[in-house]
């Protein structure tokens, strides 16, 4: 198996690299896709964009189709999905595609084509696909599959968003320790619809988890073996309730194929594959990006222009209101503004963005190493020592070095004949010092007790930086300055 580390470094490299993205064959495909779309639906007549929209689609994968058919109105979007050939296509293209998608297409087709829809699909996909129509009409489609089809969608969907229990698969196969490996290929072979076969689990009489045969031992052992011959232990397993972010750590750090999903009497409730696991990862990083950014939109989803402003606005505001605080430090600054105080206010941007990018350089390495697991109760300590003695020497070196250009501002005629160059660069370079510690201080605590209080650490990495580091950072130069000139003249 590749790794899940490898796998997402393949998934930032196609979607997340600026550079490589536009060049890249998926987006090239993306940009023939949209104008063969476009062509079709400005046909004249609807014989035509038919005929064209089902070329397209025997021409193109439905993986393809999935990711362009955002592009289209959402009057259009069921015409794709409906010109699919087969079933598998079209369960597909439903898994694939964004939100508003799922959405269109649900609304235009009737409860029998959904229902013959998830007959096909496993359930994980189909909880996944259900949670796009109202809970009324989930009910009544339920209430048409059979009856374990329908108790599986039922079991996978009441456990909590963003959990084990809802990236879990509960299609797989288990059997007692006694059955022979000649029984079970055969059952495998008589159920060609689940899936998932890369792992077989083992039970002991009171359908308790035992262990698990790999696929492979199917093969190379001879058929009348028991399976407690050739199984091997499970040495890893998580609880329903176990949230993504954990299950993530687990499959990434132990690289597992499958991961089991029990509840306390040890009984086998699902598995999740690393597939599962690369969708939450991708999940938990737009989510991430979004935070950082300030913004509740989610990327990869087509949203009205409305709506997005609405996503952003909140933490705007936060800033607004954070720069209109900093416009009143500055005014409470003129009364003592005069001869060298004068002269320190031109360099407000400087320590604001110096102290800026070092506050955002902390929280961002903090989340990092807490979205890894590398930040337990155990290093908390030692981790934020190191943060803010980096942060300190930091400002330290870029202090001195700025006090020194300062000074040297002199003899090019730049700080004016009435200002003391050794002044101006004594309290520019101690100033930001005193700021660039203040970044420090706020980017290493604010993601820690956002964490604190159960909300993402990631807001912290962005908004909270930006809104209220110039604040702090602004008031501890200007401190600075007023005791130091006071200090010195």
């Amino acid at each position: 198996m590749e790794n899940v580390t490898e796998e997402v470094q393949k998934v930032d490299e196609l979607h997340h690299a600026a550079g490589n993205l536009m060049d890249s064959k998926t987006s090239q495909l993306h940009d023939i896709l949209q104008e063969k779309l476009e062509q079709a639906f400005h046909k004249q007549t609807s014989t035509v964009v038919i005929h064209d929209l089902a070329k397209i689609a025997s021409e193109h994968s439905p993986v393809d189709l999935a990711y362009a058919a955002f592009r289209l109105p959402s009057h259009a979007r069921p015409f794709l999905y409906e010109n699919l050939s087969d079933i598998e296509g079209k369960i597909e293209f439903m898994v694939n595609t964004d939100s508003n998608t799922r959405v269109a297409v649900l609304r235009h087709i009737d409860d029998g084509e959904v229902k013959m829809l998830f007959e096909h699909m496993p359930p994980d996909e189909a909880v996944e696909v259900l949670e796009d129509i109202s809970e009324r009409r989930f009910r009544r489609i339920v209430d048409m599959l059979e009856t374990k089809k329908a108790q599986r969608i039922r079991e996978i969907k009441k456990h909590h968003r963003n959990t084990a229990g809802r990236l879990m698969t509960n299609e797989f196969f288990a059997f007692s320790m006694d059955v022979t490996i000649g029984e079970a290929a055969a059952h495998i072979r008589d159920n060609p619809g689940i899936d998932l076969t890369r792992k077989i689990f083992v039970l002991n009489q009171e359908g308790e988890l035992l262990g698990y045969v790999p696929a492979r031992n199917l093969i190379v052992n001879p058929p009348h073996l028991p399976l407690r011959q050739v199984m091997r232990s499970i040495l890893h397993k998580v609880a329903p309730e176990t949230s993504r972010e954990e299950v993530v750590e687990i499959v990434e750090r132990y690289k597992i194929p499958a991961l089991t999903v029990v509840d306390e009497k040890n009984h086998l409730l699902g598995v999740i594959t690393y597939e599962d696991v690369l969708d939450a990862v991708e999940d938990i990083a737009d989510e991430t990006i979004a935070n950082m950014a300030g913004t509740a939109e989610k990327v990869s989803v087509p949203e009205p222009l409305f709506k997005r402003f609405l996503s952003r606005a909140p933490w705007l505001v936060v800033t607004l209101c954070a720069g209109l605080i900093n416009v009143g430090v500055i005014s409470s600054f003129q009364s003592y503004v005069g001869g060298v105080l004068t002269f320190v206010l031109f360099f407000v941007p400087l320590i604001t963005g110096m102290s800026g990018n070092i506050g955002i350089q902390c929280s961002t390495v903090l989340v990092r190493s807490m979205a890894t697991g590398l930040l337990s109760l155990g290093n908390k300590g030692e981790a934020v020592v190191k943060e803010l003695l980096l942060g300190l020497t930091t400002g330290s070196i870029f202090g001195v070095l700025c006090g020194i250009v300062v000074y040297a501002l002199d003899f090019v005629g730049v700080s004016g004949a009435d200002v003391s160059p050794v002044a101006v660069g004594l309290i520019v370079g101690i100033g930001l010092m005193g700021a660039c510690l203040a970044g420090t201080v706020l980017g290493v605590f604010s993601p820690l007790f956002f964490a604190r209080i159960g909300v993402d650490p990631a807001v912290a990495a962005g908004p909270i930086i930006t809104a209220f580091n110039d604040f702090l950072s602004m008031s501890i130069y200007f401190l600075i300055a007023m005791g130091l000139s006071a200090l010195l003249f």
